[in-house]
């Protein structure tokens, strides 16, 4: 059995500024401040962004309140798939890689992305990209603050629920950021790197990525990474 663990935003979506507004929203909501800048957000999971926004404002959150800020922008993100739809898109290439993998026997597909799993599961819907995902095995941003956890999370949810130990050499992890890659090699599972977001191949080469692509229009270095050896 081998288990693909796929980013999203940037990996096989965009929401062409749709997430920032919905998360603008939620922000204010919950502190009662307009959020007048957003921390970091490439690579950081979303108690993360949230925590250092929040920041930012010179407010101190707490748990609680990311757990009402997730709450609302869970609500949100449904609220607002139509536009979502309608303003983003999914990547070139993206439905058909995940068909691809599909394809492949013993192979499962989940996510280990920085968002809550709610928001994780509209993005690819409006899109039709959940059909081959398996989301109650992935790793979520309310699961832990730091990337490299969600991405054991996600092996063993799915050493569970598949009840078969994944080998390190059985996972491939798919992104676009240099967070993503070192939350691989933390792990010493495979990352194939693609350069859809804001980093270049050069750089993400530079962060150690085992495998690079340009995007993910060729299936073939995504099937190939997976049927090699």
């Amino acid at each position: 059995m081998k288990l693909v663990l796929w980013d999203i935003d940037h990996t096989l979506i965009a929401t062409r500024g749709v997430g920032r507004e919905i998360f603008g929203h939620c922000f204010e909501q919950i502190t009662g401040h307009p959020m007048r800048e957003q921390a970091a957000v490439d690579g950081m999971t979303e108690p993360v962004i949230f925590r250092e926004t929040a920041k930012l404002h010179g407010i101190t959150s707490d748990r609680p309140m990311f757990e009402a800020f997730a709450r609302l922008s869970a609500e949100q993100h449904e609220l607002r798939a139509g536009e979502l739809r309608e303003r983003g898109h999914a990547l070139p290439g993206a439905a058909r890689v995940l068909a691809a993998v599909a394809a492949l026997d013993e192979v499962e597909q989940t996510v280990v992305t920085g968002n809550i799993r709610a928001a994780a599961e509209t993005k690819l819907r409006v899109f039709g990209l959940d059909t081959h995902i398996r989301f109650p095995i992935g790793g979520y941003g309310e699961d832990d603050d730091e990337r490299a956890e969600l991405v054991r999370t996600a092996i063993r949810r799915a050493s569970q629920c598949l009840n078969t130990p994944l080998a390190t050499q059985d996972i491939l992890l798919i992104g676009d950021t240099p967070a993503d890659i070192a939350a691989a090699k933390n792990n010493h599972v495979t990352v194939l790197a693609v350069a859809t977001g804001r980093s270049t191949i050069t750089e993400l080469r530079q962060a150690g990525a085992d495998l690079v692509a340009t995007d993910l229009e060729d299936p073939s270095p995504v099937i190939q990474a997976l049927t090699d050896g």
